[in-house]
C-alpha cells in the first residue's frame, strides 16, 4: 500500500481558532482529517471500523467528531492508512490529545443539556455568526437581568443557583464580542422580541440601552425586523449561521428546539438558511434605521 501524504498544516491563524474552539472544533478537524485518509486511499468505512474493533455507524460518529477518539484507534486508523513517518503519526496523537481535552464550560455541564455542548465549541472558534431571533433578544446580547427573565420563563421550577450559574454562562460565552480576535457577529432581531416585556418595564429599558451600545461595536451589526414587513422567509423559528476561518470546517446552521437542537452542515441545507438570512438582511431595517428605532422605543417606554 503507498504511504499517504501528510496533509497540509494549518496557518497559524488556523491553529489559533482551532485552540479557542476547544475539544469541539477539534474532534471535527481530526475526523475530517481521518476521512480524508481514509477516502483517499478507497478504504471503504467497514474496513477501516474492522481495523479498530468497532461498527460502521462509530466510524462515521468518529469522522463526524461526534464522539471522542483513543489514541489506540487513531494508531491503528494510521497503520492501515500507511502513515507510519513519526512526526507525523505524533501530530494525529497529539490532536486526539487536544480533542478529549474539557472545554471550559464543563464547569457549567450541569446547567445546560448536552446538545448544547457543541454550540458552545463552535461559537468559540467562529469567524462570523449570524442570527435571527423572533421571539428573544439573541443570547449573545442579552443583559444580566434579562437572561435571568429568560432562563425563569423556561425553567420555573429551577433552585436560584441553577438560574444564577445559567445567567453567568451567557455572560461569559459575550465576552466574544469584545475579544480583540473575536467573530463578526450580525444579529437581526424581529420586533416582536423588543416589544415582548421580559423581566419588566426597567430590565426592558436597560436591555435596549445594551443593544444600541453594542451596535455602536464595529464587529457588531444589530438590524430591526419591523411588524410592517408582514410575513418573511423565516417564519419558521430563530435561525444561527456560524462560520469559521478553517476551511476544513463548513459553515454550521444551528437550529435551537425546546428539548433538542439541529445542527446542519450540509452544504445544499447551509445554502439554503444562507439564502434566508440574506433576504431577512435585505428586508430587516438598515443599522443606522434600527438604532434610531430602538432609541424612539427606548424613548416611549
Amino acid at each position: 500500500m503507498t504511504s499517504a501524504q501528510p496533509e497540509h498544516a494549518p496557518s497559524g491563524s488556523d491553529v489559533l481558532s482551532l485552540q479557542r474552539g476547544g475539544p469541539t472544533v477539534q474532534r471535527i478537524m481530526l475526523g475530517t482529517r481521518l476521512r480524508r485518509l481514509r477516502e483517499s486511499l478507497n478504504i471503504t468505512r467497514d474496513t477501516a471500523a474492522s481495523a479498530i474493533r468497532a461498527s460502521d455507524a462509530k466510524l462515521c460518529r468518529m469522522e463526524l467528531g461526534r464522539v471522542g477518539f483513543k489514541e489506540r484507534d487513531v494508531a491503528d486508523l494510521l497503520t492501515l492508512y500507511g502513515l507510519h513517518e513519526p512526526d507525523v503519526r505524533q501530530d494525529f496523537l497529539d490532536s486526539v490529545r487536544r480533542a478529549n481535552e474539557p472545554g471550559w464550560w464543563r464547569d457549567y455541564g450541569d446547567v445546560f443539556p448536552n446538545w448544547f455542548e457543541q454550540h458552545l465549541g463552535l461559537e468559540e472558534a467562529t469567524s462570523l455568526i449570524r442570527t435571527y431571533e423572533v421571539q428573544f433578544i439573541p443570547g449573545l446580547l442579552q443583559t444580566a437581568a434579562y437572561a435571568e427573565a429568560v432562563v425563569r420563563l423556561g425553567r420555573p421550577v429551577d433552585m436560584p443557583d441553577s438560574v444564577r450559574r445559567r445567567v453567568e454562562l451567557r455572560m461569559i460565552r459575550q465576552e466574544l464580542l469584545t475579544r480583540p480576535d473575536g467573530p463578526k457577529l450580525w444579529f437581526v432581531v424581529d420586533e416582536a422580541a423588543l416589544r415582548r416585556p421580559l423581566g419588566g418595564a426597567a430590565v426592558m429599558r436597560e436591555q435596549l440601552r445594551h443593544l444600541i451600545e453594542a451596535a455602536a461595536h464595529p464587529n457588531i451589526t444589530v438590524q430591526v425586523l419591523p411588524f410592517e414587513v408582514g410575513g418573511h422567509a423565516a417564519a419558521g423559528g430563530p435561525i444561527t449561521v456560524m462560520r469559521f476561518p478553517v476551511p476544513d470546517l463548513p459553515d454550521v446552521v444551528y437550529l435551537e428546539q425546546l428539548t433538542s437542537a439541529l445542527y446542519l452542515d450540509k452544504q445544499e441545507e447551509v445554502d439554503h438558511y444562507l439564502a434566508v438570512m440574506d433576504r431577512l438582511s435585505l428586508v430587516a431595517s438598515p443599522g443606522p434605521e434600527s438604532v434610531a428605532f430602538l432609541e424612539k422605543l427606548l424613548k416611549d417606554m
